[in-house]
């Protein structure tokens, strides 16, 4: 069916709770918390809608890739899936682009923890924050795939709990439950405008707004590769993680919406805050800076994780430099967890002398890589599929819905994301250079072939 991977010579300590988790907390992070308040000014009450819309594609691509993951475990994940469908030249590139987009996205995530930390504790710079948090991050890291698995599993049900507690306490205030509460019914989800105040353009705006926070769950494709069980592993995750995540975020955004007239909401104040404040729930503030900032910590965790394994397969297959293929006693590529740690510190270093410029070329140079790696997820599912029910029909453990109508409506929406971004002002530098940095990748990964067929 394809050429066999060598064996994978990386641990086998992640156990099923492990990957539960990071599927469920994976992309519970700060877009959620915060970022969501940006969707719901643009689309009023629609983002309901446009989380519906967005989680749907980040479902049908997370189905594609548990589909692929079950009947090929790799820690390479979706790009070794996309060498095997499309080739040498789609793997490098997918594979490249996206440890570039996980290794610039930890700076955020690193400098976001540290400006909390840095509110709490103004006596310590925003840099020594900085410091320590990827120090004691890449000792995690670098000790045993379980240490990166348990913060993973803690970080996550501190996230899930809150959650769980905001869904809670906001059905409790919308019934009129809660002492100084009353029924609020459904004034603010018809009042001020309507339940679509933009109409359709609101939704389509706010599905480019929230899109982009379901990136992360690819994570748990690769970390099952390193399961005592793969197969079953991720089959598992990729089931019980999709169907929750939209429940918790189209859940979270129709009590907010519920809750508050969407006109009280200001971009960059978290709609969380504002909805606990109102119920009365002291120190809400305080409270959700808490839980944003192991969110951040959580996904800076992560992406150390699933960067460091998404090039050590790359040198696996010849695509980075055979050195990174150093694994320790453990079982855990530590030069690979270093490489990435390296360049994650210069990020954080662009990111904190030049936020405006170097560093913000570089952030419009990922932002909308995540569409292109799940464009290439879709391809290579479309050529596997055929492929694995012809030559090993009993690995499909996990199939893809309706294949294979879904996957290319899959591929349709996220090409009308793509296009809709080009037209929105604020998007378009991000689908530009995007496209620079994928062009620049796919050129090299052009030579590298060309050469290899010459030699």
């Amino acid at each position: 069916m394809h050429d066999p991977l060598p064996a994978e010579p990386l641990s086998h300590g992640l156990k099923q709770r492990h990957l539960t988790m990071l599927g469920l907390g994976g992309v519970i992070g700060a877009g959620l918390f915060v970022g969501s308040g940006a969707g719901i000014a643009v689309a009023g009450p629609g983002i309901i809608v446009s989380y519906l819309i967005a989680g749907a594609i980040a479902m049908l691509v997370m189905r594609m890739l548990g589909e692929m993951s079950a009947a090929m475990p790799a820690s390479g994940s979706f790009s070794v899936h996309a060498e095997r469908a499309l080739g040498r030249w789609a793997g490098f590139s997918v594979g490249w682009l996206y440890w570039f987009l996980l290794v610039v996205v930890l700076a955020v995530e690193a400098t976001g923890a540290a400006k909390i930390a840095n509110g709490w504790a103004p006596g310590v710079p925003q840099w020594a924050w900085v410091l320590i948090f990827m120090v004691v991050f890449t000792a995690a890291n670098l000790a045993s795939v379980k240490n990166f698995g348990e913060f993973e599993f803690w970080f996550a049900a501190l996230k899930i709990f809150a959650i769980v507690a905001f869904l809670a306490l906001g059905l409790l205030a919308i019934f009129g439950v809660l002492p100084d509460t009353s029924a609020v019914g459904l004034s603010n989800l018809t009042g001020q405008g309507g339940f679509l105040p933009a109409g359709v353009s609101g939704v389509v705006s706010g599905v480019l707004a929230v899109i982009f926070a379901f990136g992360g769950l690819e994570v748990v494709t690769i970390a099952a590769a390193e399961s005592d069980d793969p197969v079953r592993a991720v089959g598992r995750a990729v089931r019980s993680a999709v169907w929750r995540i939209l429940f918790f975020y189209v859940g979270s955004m129709l009590v907010i919406v519920t809750l508050l007239p969407w006109t009280s909401m200001t971009p960059g104040r978290s709609p969380y805050v504002a909805v606990l404040d109102s119920i009365g729930i002291p120190s809400a503030g305080r409270i959700m800076n808490i839980v944003v900032f192991v969110a951040l910590l959580s996904a800076l965790n992560a992406n150390l994780y699933g960067s460091s394994r998404m090039i050590f397969s790359l040198a696996e297959r010849g695509e980075a430099p055979k050195g990174l293929l150093k694994v320790a006693g453990g079982g855990v590529p530590r030069r690979a967890v270093l490489a990435s740690v390296a360049f994650g510190f210069v990020s954080v270093l662009l990111n904190l002398k030049w936020p405006d410029s170097v560093f913000l070329y570089m952030l419009n140079a990922v932002g909308a890589v995540l569409l292109f790696v799940w464009a290439l997820i879709a391809l290579s599912q479309l050529r596997l599929r055929r492929r694995i029910e012809r030559e090993a029909p009993e690995t499909l453990t996990l199939r893809m819905w309706a294949f294979p109508y879904l996957t290319w409506a899959a591929l349709a929406a996220m090409a009308a994301v793509l296009v809709l971004m080009l037209f929105d002002a604020s998007a378009r530098p991000q689908v530009l250079w995007s496209a620079a940095a994928t062009a620049v990748v796919l050129a090299v990964a052009g030579v590298r072939e060309l050469r290899t067929r010459r030699m």
